[in-house]
């Protein structure tokens, strides 16, 4: 990321992010109409969207007030505000404080928390018992500390829990490979200074190095070895498009084969995608008004006291936008690429630029339709292309890459691809882990399981839609089924949000579909769109385990809502520290009707990584269309 100079940019749409002068004049508004202190640290600066009558009212050349959102942390007073900004009147529409919880976790304090760990001499003690002396190659990351009763409460303090790896001899070195087991920090990090330590014993570093560079593989010693380095045999794949691309870039508009988006991008979601629709002739048919991934949750399963804390909700407790990669072509994208870059703010409120934060590419991927008259062996094939948005972030040891896929048939997609480096732990040289996998000599991963919330503005064919559950039954023998070979579809309609909380049952074909039963389509039937599940799993902690309570979204596969502005997220507005109840079991407690109105589905999807080699997670790929 790179410091943007503010300079003169023009707005085209309601929706486009903040441009870098937008950001720095909303701090620069904050700062001087509220008198912030220099302890005053901004955690997200991001649109403040418009209300959606307006948005879809808005012509080209309209005006319409430019609004940011702002998080600031005090961390003098230790106190949370939210502000809105008016951008276009200059002014501070609303300064509030919001008591009782704990915004996401900021990069600075990621750096800053690092350097006092590394020179507290508890902490130094309990390196030594392990053997390391240079503690400038020991890495420390805050993972954040959940919640496992009231004195880890948001306003008890703002706390995190570091864990401990070690490089060994080399900047480069994979310090993952090399955790360090049995010490366990809580840090304040508005105090910046270690609040506790607790050393439960001394478990011996790996013996082996577990680096992945091209070098580190084929150096005598590392786990796995390959003394040749990687692969030298793959011949080169070209992808060119003499012609140019098919897609056509205005601003943030995209359109590709009938399909027309708007692309978007906070510091939290990171990629969102807005009015979604298709070309059908000559009526432009709405889809989805904003699309985004919106939670994370990572759960592991060892009760270790080292692990049995890692539940981490990477959206509300970091921030997947802030930590997106600038892409690169040839690694992250390949082909005819068009890249957006992306803009968010430091913690003083500066503009920070991500340079190509997002890639959009077109792909073939095999045939569309073929079918052969095997008589006069003549053949026809339609071949099939998909456009693809996607970013990738690092969160920690992990990378995500996030990707939709439009495809020609009206199809959308959605995938995350996991990778990155596993998140490990020690173990002794004649211990088997329980909880795990052994991945190394003295090295295990522990079991752990990844979930994932999308949530769907729906639209389809209108702002009025239903939600149908779509389940195939065998009809028992009679003389509907005199053959014994006769099954239906039977088509449910979810009519409020307490029969609107599902998950999926492949045994049954289950799927879901979005309707708008005012708009017939060429058959007489409802225009509709179906949400198929792919791999699927639900979480395997105890129902009343302190993390399910606190990520109650991962219960169930689909939920659906009546649209609520203020209603965005599946753990609630700040899921870090918090005890739970919040988010989507509270948006849903109202029993709510869902028939024939403006519905929002969350879809969400998780899986249990298969952790088979030391030092990488292999590209995991999960998701939905």
């Amino acid at each position: 990321m790179q410091t943007v100079e503010p300079s003169v940019a023009t707005t085209r749409h309601p929706l486009d992010p903040l441009s870098p002068e937008e950001i720095e004049a909303a701090s620069g508004i904050l700062r001087s109409q509220r008198g912030l202190a220099d302890s005053a640290r901004f955690v997200f600066i991001t649109l403040d969207e418009p209300e959606k009558a307006a948005v879809l009212g808005f012509e080209p050349g309209g005006e319409i007030e430019r609004r940011a959102f702002a998080i600031i942390r005090e961390r003098a007073e230790r106190k949370t505000y939210e502000a809105v900004v008016s951008l276009t009147r200059e002014t501070v529409v609303s300064w509030e404080e919001r008591a009782g919880i704990q915004p996401p976790i900021m990069f600075e304090e990621f750096l800053a928390s690092e350097e006092v760990v590394r020179n507290d001499p508890r902490w130094q003690e309990a390196m030594r018992k392990r053997g390391v002396t240079d503690f400038q190659n020991v890495m420390v990351d805050p993972w954040s500390l959940g919640y496992n009763g009231p004195d880890d409460a948001a306003d008890k303090g703002r706390m995190v829990r570091p864990l401990t790896f070690v490089r060994r001899g080399d900047p480069d070195d994979n310090g993952y490979a090399a955790p360090v087991e049995g010490l366990v920090v809580r840090f304040d990090l508005d105090r910046m200074e270690i609040a506790d330590i607790e050393d439960h014993g001394v478990v011996p570093l790996p013996p082996r190095k577990g680096n992945y560079t091209v070098q580190g593989i084929a150096e005598a010693g590392n786990y796995p070895y390959f003394p040749k380095g990687p692969r030298a045999d793959l011949k080169p794949v070209e992808i060119t498009q003499p012609e140019g691309t098919s897609f056509e870039v205005n601003g943030h508009e995209v359109r590709w084969q009938k399909w027309r988006f708007r692309v978007g991008f906070t510091p939290r979601e990171g990629l969102v995608l807005h009015t979604i629709a298709y070309q059908d002739g000559d009526t432009l048919r709405p889809v989805i008004y904003r699309a985004s991934l919106t939670e994370m949750f990572i759960p592991y399963g060892d009760p270790k006291p080292t692990h049995h804390r890692k539940n981490v909700f990477d959206m509300g407790e970091y921030g997947v936008g802030v930590l997106s990669n600038s892409l690169e072509l040839g690694c992250d994208c390949l082909g005819e690429i068009h890249y957006f870059d992306a803009h968010v703010n430091d913690n003083d409120g500066h503009a920070m630029e991500i340079k190509n934060a997002i890639c959009m590419h077109e792909e073939d991927i095999g045939f569309l339709w073929k079918h052969t008259d095997f008589r006069t062996m003549k053949a026809e094939v339609r071949r099939s292309r998909r456009l693809v948005v996607s970013t990738i972030a690092t969160v920690g040891n992990y990378e995500y890459g996030y990707y939709w896929y439009f495809q020609q048939d009206g199809t959308i997609q959605y995938e995350v691809k996991m990778s990155g480096v596993a998140s490990v732990g020690a173990i002794a040289p004649d211990e088997k882990p329980k909880h795990g996998t052994m991945l190394a000599p003295g090295l295990y991963g522990p079991h752990h399981q990844h979930f994932f919330c999308v949530r769907l503005d729906m639209m389809v064919d209108g702002a009025d839609n239903s939600v149908y559950e779509c389940n195939s039954e065998a009809l028992p023998r009679g003389p509907e089924n005199p053959h014994g070979n006769a099954w239906v579809v039977k088509s449910t309609l979810l009519g409020r949000e307490s029969e609107a909380q599902r998950v999926i049952d492949p045994l049954k074909g289950r799927f879901w579909k979005i309707a708008n039963d005012n708009k017939p389509n060429g058959v007489g039937d409802p225009i509709a769109y179906k949400l198929v599940p792919g791999d699927n799993v639900l979480p395997f902690y105890q129902p009343d385990a302190h993390a399910i309570q606190r990520a109650a979204f991962t219960t169930r596969h689909l939920w659906v809502t009546p649209y609520d502005r203020d209603q965005r997220f599946p753990a609630g507005d700040y899921p870090n520290q918090h005890a739970g109840g919040d988010g989507l079991p509270a948006y849903t407690a109202a029993d709510r009707p869902l028939e024939n109105t403006d519905v929002v589905v969350w879809y969400v999807f998780g899986g249990n990584p298969a952790l088979d080699v030391p030092l990488a997670d292999h590209c995991h790929p999960n998701g939905t269309h």
